[in-house]
């Protein structure tokens, strides 16, 4: 269930043009968002096998996670012949790689996907990895399902075109896979300039981070064990994600992963003994690079409903990913509602809220 090929691209356009070839759709379509459309389409300008594919334009924005834009992308198919045969080619963030990878997973019991990341987020987390959803009832990523994408291409000349926030949001993503494998990642990550990128250290950053990722789920491909490791920093970071969507003030998904990640290293130094040094220096890190998410203790038992709710837990506990130490988990573990909202008060006071 791992991606058929996750590729580091060095030659964008012949290697799409490859993966177009081997594939040998019988109708292809792109899929986009009103911003990838305009910033990113022209990148793929020249490649002939694309001439008569059929554009499908989507809003942008994870409010449009939804079964409405879900329904229009089944309908575009639909309407223009589209058969078990095809190919949907998905080229834009997370929610375009998330959501397209849903239609064609589920559209005539499933079609050929490419998933081409136009952002940091989705090159090392989205894209990767075979997980398609979209939002429902309030909850992030709540409609899914495991379908493995037919390629992954990279292509690290589109990170140019992210404006700060969206590059931010990715490398909180990055901020875990160091977490989660070794000090010498985790350390080349925090001592990073984020103000003043280098492109050509970023490239070398990002492909270490997704094969952090790649290798866990090719062990563990429907997070049954060891890729759970992926989810630190995501059940406390959901719950502030859902929390913002439900007052119509999305964040984005890193920015939410980072806040959970100050969350999720105090419950590790708690519960596990994870190093005060180095989660200081990792909150340190974020409170500087992501600023905060604003709540007040009026505000607890509303996410800890939220984290009720989330995917990973069994028979109505939370679950969480902890750490013992850098590259050392603590998979399947569990707080109670105090220990949870002694965290939200220690997250408030630490990030000067």
């Amino acid at each position: 269930m791992d991606d058929a090929g996750v590729f580091l691209c060095h030659d964008f356009k012949h290697e799409l043009a490859e993966a177009i070839s081997i594939s040998a759709p019988d109708h292809l379509f792109v899929l986009t968002d009103e911003t990838t459309h305009t910033l990113c389409s022209p990148l793929l300008q020249g490649i002939d096998e694309l001439k008569h594919a059929h554009q499908i334009v989507i809003g942008a924005g994870d409010i449009h996670k939804n079964l409405e834009t879900l329904s229009k992308v089944w309908q575009s198919l639909s309407n223009n012949g589209a058969t078990r045969h095809s190919l949907l080619i998905c080229l834009g963030g997370g929610m375009v790689t998330d959501l397209g990878g849903f239609a064609a997973s589920t559209f005539k019991r499933g079609i050929s996907y490419i998933n081409i990341p136009t952002t940091l987020l989705a090159m090392v987390d989205a894209a990767v990895g075979g997980k398609t959803a979209i939002n429902f009832n309030g909850l992030k990523n709540e409609i899914g399902v495991f379908q493995s994408a037919f390629r992954v291409l990279l292509e690290t000349d589109f990170l140019c075109t992210l404006d700060a926030h969206n590059f931010c949001s990715g490398y909180a993503e990055m901020l875990k896979h160091g977490l989660i494998s070794n000090y010498e990642t985790l350390n080349d990550l925090l001592a990073f300039d984020m103000t003043n990128i280098d492109y050509s250290l970023l490239k070398k950053l990002v492909e270490k981070s997704v094969r952090v990722k790649e290798n866990i789920v090719k062990k563990d491909p429907k997070e049954l064990g060891l890729r759970k490791a992926l989810n630190l920093g995501h059940t406390i970071g959901h719950a502030f994600e859902s929390f913002a969507l439900n007052r119509q003030q999305p964040v984005l998904h890193g920015y939410a992963v980072a806040w959970g990640l100050v969350c999720e290293l105090y419950l590790s130094h708690v519960n596990a003994q994870f190093p005060r040094d180095v989660m200081r220096s990792v909150i340190h890190f974020i409170h500087e690079n992501y600023g905060s998410f604003i709540f007040t203790c009026d505000n607890y038992e509303e996410l800890y409903q939220l984290m009720l709710h989330d995917k990973k837990n069994k028979g109505g506990i939370i679950n969480f990913t902890l750490l013992n130490d850098v590259g050392e988990l603590r998979l399947d573990q569990t707080a109670s509602q105090g220990l949870i909202y002694e965290t939200l008060d220690f997250y408030r006071e630490c990030m000067g809220i």
